[in-house]
């Protein structure tokens, strides 16, 4: 069985809707209906190469549920392979690239053929062509693969948003960039017909005698085959009477201002809080801390609560049980402050050995497990208490007797 036929439901038996076509009741008095801007802000380079930067860095979190075995299972789906098509990273990727692009994105659980709602995985699902209806009461979310249209409750549905301001339900559309988007347009067709132009007129040739426009052009012809051609190979241009000058054209490529060029691309810049030494992998460790911390951070966090609110119980989430997207593989540090923060925060016992093996990106050391340590010499934290008691004793039969070189203790005088 294919992967999409695991998101039919049979609606009729779950929640006795009849006619779900005919029945539907718009939200509000509005059914919103999402689309990009004409499909063309991810075809644009410098804004795909921006949202491309964004999904490519959000993909290296790594989601884990925190505080139960339990919920095992499903931390392994999220993990490893969320759906049949995709890794967790392409998960995350495909995900934020919606969410960017679209500025809302939907993440819809995939459940085993029964009606015991078995969690078997997770999609990402555009919100272009989906739309938000209500049927008794109950919200539903319809929404289209691969030309198909599935329909769940609402409140199943992992909802992302950005731009989130003036509608319940959705974020708002990239009008802001509409203007910006037409200048790139125009300012790539200005440098294409411009080199056109100045590629076209090379020589100018005036005629001598007054000829007709049959007779002009095929003179033209001629002197362009036998005099201007790669044939002419000797770099000498001759020509009789007929012409009365014959002058070189220096044509120059049209090239478009270099501030106009830096105000378009610092406007999109703007919109994706982006900037070029990001895009071109030289930003410093400051420059790359902040796009993290208002770009990467924000969707990070605002997954995590969703996919919180998907799949874990409310008694668990009242006892401290969350999703977390880790960012460990992500860190853009120096291998100076990775030795400073590995150092410092190891033996106080914040990070355990396998942490700071991430930190360097190192594979995690067998029977590890969680175990931290403080110092005193490195001592596991959880072996504190018994390593006092045990101290205590040493000191108690230090002070009745002292040890020999074979190890064993002679009374005092």
């Amino acid at each position: 069985m294919g992967i999409f036929d695991r998101f039919r439901k049979n609606v009729e038996e779950r929640k006795n809707i009849k006619k779900l076509t005919n029945t539907f009741k718009m939200i509000n008095g509005y059914s919103p209906i999402f689309t990009s801007y004409n499909g063309g802000l991810y075809e644009m380079g410098l804004t795909r190469t921006c949202i491309d930067k964004i999904a490519n860095q959000c993909s290296k979190l790594h989601p884990v549920i925190n505080g139960n075995k339990n919920y095992n299972r499903i931390n392994a789906i999220l993990q490893n392979k969320p759906n049949r098509l995709m890794t967790t990273q392409q998960f995350i990727y495909r995900l934020v690239t919606i969410l960017t692009v679209e500025n809302n994105a939907y993440i819809v659980p995939i459940y085993d053929n029964d009606l015991n709602m078995n969690v078997v995985g997770f999609y990402p699902v555009r919100a272009s062509g989906s739309k938000i209806v209500t049927v008794d009461n109950i919200d539903y979310l319809v929404y289209k693969i691969q030309q198909e249209e599935y329909v769940i409750e609402y409140d199943l549905v992992g909802s992302l948003k950005r731009h989130y301001y003036k509608k319940e339900y959705v974020g708002e559309t990239n009008n802001a960039i509409d203007s910006t988007m037409d200048l790139i347009d125009t300012q790539e067709q200005g440098i294409k017909e411009g080199i056109k132009s100045g590629a076209m007129i090379r020589f100018l040739a005036r005629l001598g005698i007054v000829q007709n426009d049959e007779s002009i052009k095929k003179e033209q012809k001629r002197l362009k085959e036998e005099q201007l051609s790669m044939e002419n190979n000797g770099g000498i241009l001759i020509f009789d009477n007929k012409y009365s000058e014959i002058q070189k054209v220096d044509s120059k490529p049209f090239i478009v201002d270099k501030e106009q060029m830096d105000l378009i691309k610092n406007n999109v810049f703007d919109y994706f809080h982006m900037s070029e030494a990001i895009l071109q992998n030289t930003a410093t460790e400051d420059q790359w801390n902040l796009f993290y911390e208002d770009v990467i951070e924000p969707i990070a966090i605002q997954i995590s609560q969703v996919l919180t609110n998907m799949i874990i119980k409310q008694s668990d989430i009242e006892r401290g049980l969350n999703v977390v997207l880790e960012s460990t593989k992500l860190q853009f540090i120096s291998n100076n402050t990775k030795l400073n923060v590995s150092q410092q925060l190891f033996d106080r016992g914040i990070l355990s050995t396998n942490q700071v093996m991430d930190i360097w990106n190192l594979p995690h050391v067998p029977d590890a497990e969680d175990k931290r340590y403080i110092r005193k010499e490195y001592t596991e934290v959880n072996n504190l208490d018994k390593d006092v008691v045990d101290n205590n004793s040493n000191k108690e039969d230090d002070s009745d007797g002292a040890s020999t070189s074979n190890g064993k203790k002679e009374d005092k005088d």
